[in-house]
């Protein structure tokens, strides 16, 4: 049988999900480009679109949104800034979204991108409560939530952008790690948290698999998702108290690596003005090459050949996630497209973001997160470094216990990982920021370690997630007062980033922008100070060391 040729199985299961989408077939060409249903004008004290001590109302450029009060905040949820991206619009740019009349209700999260949910076995899942991306799931998922504690057009206050983490293929800006309140409220800003698409909704690089060329955008539409929301900002932010010329993209982990991709994206300049990239450095991503390969496998889970592809746009998302699960591939941004041209920091950092000031992080112990061997001894530590270093384990783990002597061999199993890895990519992406001479990269090392699970998961991966909001109260913090004492140490950071692009501020000792001969790092713990080349040795040794390609790190 050949290659673009399905067997009667996999025929039988995308003729069965055609079927679905021929009963819709009539209204099929306008719902793949329309919103959810226009919205009816509130009853009560705000309707007519007027506002009230609970409610507001303010305008967008698709019609008018209510949100509610939350204390000194308001909240607007699930505002769209595009079009359904199912049917015709599926591996398409995103559109923008057909306006409403009326008031649109904005109080509750609405639809993410669908996407495999967190195994609640995990603790560090359990910790971070990555079970609960909240509104639903399902196609219109281009949305977005703000919260302000004004919106009066001649504020002008700083703008936050949260891209959320979980890599390209889960999470959304709807979890509660990423809730806006809290920093609205402290900063005095606004912020916004961000739905696009994911995983192979987002990046399948169907071209390279055979697709017409007007699936061409297919590979990248994840990350064009968020440069719609970064222009919906633009036009609107205003309306929300906001400063369209203060605007700072984040994220951490994924969220990092999607900052990282956008500041590497055409489309994107201009529309931001400072970033900052948490845990989750990324140097390279996808070559068309392995974006092909990618695309391949996913056709294949679902029956199509070259001949058919466009039919990928007639399943249903269940049968898309379905055989993304079953294709066990990589889907994530593409680069060669004038979307995404090249890699976003290798081999050097991106001119279209020159001018841009970053700052670039990690925690201590990022990579406890995948790490579950709590019970590891400290000759069972030799013995993986050995594996790693091919015989060197106890010349590292020496090195190690100079620094840290009272950690326990899981924490320095991490320590290591995190060193090996991501800090690295992190402390190249900073290098090559600062080689560019326009604006300045700052780095910060997170070790502070948190209480939560009886202290094992220390200056895990996320923990500054929380504190970038000001949310002192999750699992990593709570409410202790030692844990407000680092929210607000990189709270205000964030506020004094937001505001002026530096971010020294009254709570955290002067901090130097990072260049590769002083290497000035700022570490977040009890005695926040500012370092030169902090655990310098540990560096060297991983720098002269480095892991073998597709280690893990």
């Amino acid at each position: 049988m050949s290659k673009d040729q399905p067997d009667a199985s996999r025929r039988s299961m995308l003729i069965a999900g055609a079927a679905v989408a021929a009963t819709a077939a009539v209204a099929g060409k306008a719902a793949a480009q329309a919103p959810t249903p226009p919205a009816m004008p509130p009853a009560g004290l705000a309707a007519g679109g007027g506002s009230s001590k609970i409610f507001q109302v303010t305008t967008t450029a698709t019609g008018k949104v209510q949100g509610i009060a939350n204390g000194p905040t308001w909240e607007f949820r699930g505002i769209p800034y595009g079009a359904p991206t199912g049917g015709k619009n599926r591996f398409m740019p995103p559109k923008k979204p057909a306006p409403w009349t009326g008031v649109r209700e904005c109080f509750a999260f609405t639809s993410v991108c669908p996407q495999t949910q967190s195994d609640i076995r995990g603790e560090y899942g359990q910790l971070i409560m990555w079970d609960r991306q909240v509104g639903g799931m399902g196609e219109d998922c281009l949305s977005l939530n703000v919260w302000t504690t004004n919106v009066d057009r001649a504020a002008k206050k700083p703008v936050f952008v949260s891209f959320h983490g979980g890599g390209f293929a889960t999470g959304s800006g709807n979890a509660p790690g990423f809730d806006g309140k809290n920093l609205a409220h402290y900063a005095d800003a606004v912020v916004v948290t961000v739905n696009h698409r994911l995983a192979a909704f987002g990046y399948t690089d169907l071209v390279g698999a055979g697709a017409p060329d007007a699936f061409k955008y297919a590979g990248v539409t994840g990350v064009m998702d968020l440069i719609a929301s970064l222009e919906w900002v633009k036009e609107n932010i205003e309306n929300f108290g906001g400063d369209p010329g203060r605007v700072m993209i984040f994220g951490q982990s994924g969220g990092g690596a999607k900052t990282s991709t956008v500041l590497a994206m055409p489309p994107g300049k201009g529309l931001f003005h400072r970033a900052a990239v948490q845990s989750g450095a990324a140097l390279r991503l996808m070559t068309p090459e392995a974006g092909a390969e990618a695309a391949e496998k996913l056709i294949k889970q679902l029956g199509l050949g070259k001949a058919n592809i466009a039919d990928i746009q007639k399943a249903s998302w269940q049968q898309i996630l379905e055989a993304q699960t079953a294709a066990r591939a990589n889907f994530s941004p593409v680069i060669g497209t004038d979307a995404l041209p090249n890699h976003p920091f290798d081999p050097v950092a991106p001119a279209v973001s020159a001018n841009v000031p970053v700052i670039v992080s990690t925690t201590l112990e990022d990579a406890a997160l995948g790490l579950t061997n709590f019970d590891l001894t400290e000759d069972g530590l030799r013995a993986l470094l050995d594996q790693r270093t091919g015989g060197k384990g106890a010349e590292v783990l020496a090195l190690y216990r100079r620094y840290d002597p009272g950690a326990t061999p899981f924490l320095i199993q991490a320590q290591a990982l995190t060193d090996a890895g991501g800090r690295r990519a992190a402390y190249a992406l900073a290098t090559r920021k600062a080689a560019l001479g326009a604006a300045p990269a700052y780095v910060y090392q997170w070790n502070w370690r948190t209480p939560a699970y009886d202290g094992r998961f220390g200056a895990v991966h996320g923990i500054d997630v929380s504190a970038s909001f000001h949310s002192y109260r999750d699992g990593f913090f709570a409410g202790s007062t030692p844990g407000k004492k680092m929210a607000d140490r990189l709270a205000s950071t964030w506020a004094a980033f937001a505001a002026t692009g530096d971010p020294n501020n009254a709570h955290v000792p002067p901090w130097k922008a990072y260049d590769d001969k002083t290497r000035a790092v700022m570490v977040y713990d009890n005695d926040t100070r500012q370092d030169f080349n902090p655990r310098g040795e540990i560096r060297a040794w991983w720098d002269a060391h480095p892991p073998a390609p597709g280690q893990r790190g």
